[in-house]
């Protein structure tokens, strides 16, 4: 890791935390077990991120960045309210099964322990998806599609149904692709 740039050393840092984050058994991560993964001294760790939750929060702002990022796109590319909802869906479900690591963090698995701040953060996480998906069910609605007053009901049911789906694959050891077979499922939910 000598020859590479700080701004680098920081991101292989969060790349071998997030691969370390994709063992099944999701074992507690040590700095030590982090710094001998990158074949390091936890103190080179240290000169990077002044704690190991401040190396959670990098791994909580690609989340956030990217999932936002994409929600953003959707609603600009998608005109229809029902089709917003599907897309944010779908997204959230294949970006776990694209980050398996990512989704222990999702689901607060890899933040057990740590500092509170960082489970607090993930809630706020999920009170922005839930009101992406409160935003589309309006557009919906104006479209003829649902009532006002059912929004808030069926975006924490999308929100309950995606983290459920998360849960399932990081309960399988990643086996269990969380957008497998969800068709029939997303069809139900969306339903009006």
């Amino acid at each position: 890791m000598a020859s590479t740039k700080p701004g680098q050393r920081k991101l292989q840092i969060l790349q071998a935390l997030a691969s370390m984050l994709e063992q099944p058994k999701g074992e507690k991560i040590t700095t030590a077990a982090l710094a001998a993964r990158l074949s390091v001294s936890e103190a080179a760790l240290y000169r990077h991120f002044a704690s190991k939750a401040q190396m959670y929060e990098g791994l909580i702002e690609f989340i956030e960045s990217t999932v936002f990022g994409l929600i953003n796109q959707i609603t600009e590319r998608e005109e229809g309210g029902i089709e917003q909802a599907r897309a944010i869906l779908q997204m959230l479900l294949a970006f776990a099964a694209n980050n398996p690591g990512m989704t222990r963090v999702l689901i607060g698995d890899a933040l057990v322990g740590e500092d509170e701040r960082l489970q607090a953060r993930m809630n706020q996480f999920y009170d922005k998806i839930e009101l992406a998906f409160k935003g589309a069910l309006r557009v919906a609605v104006t479209q003829g599609h649902g009532e006002e007053a059912d929004v808030a009901a069926r975006a924490s049911l999308l929100v309950s149904y995606v983290t459920g789906r998360w849960h399932r694959y990081a309960k399988t050891g990643f086996k269990q692709n969380p957008a497998e077979n969800t068709a029939l499922q997303l069809a139900l939910l969306l339903a009006y």
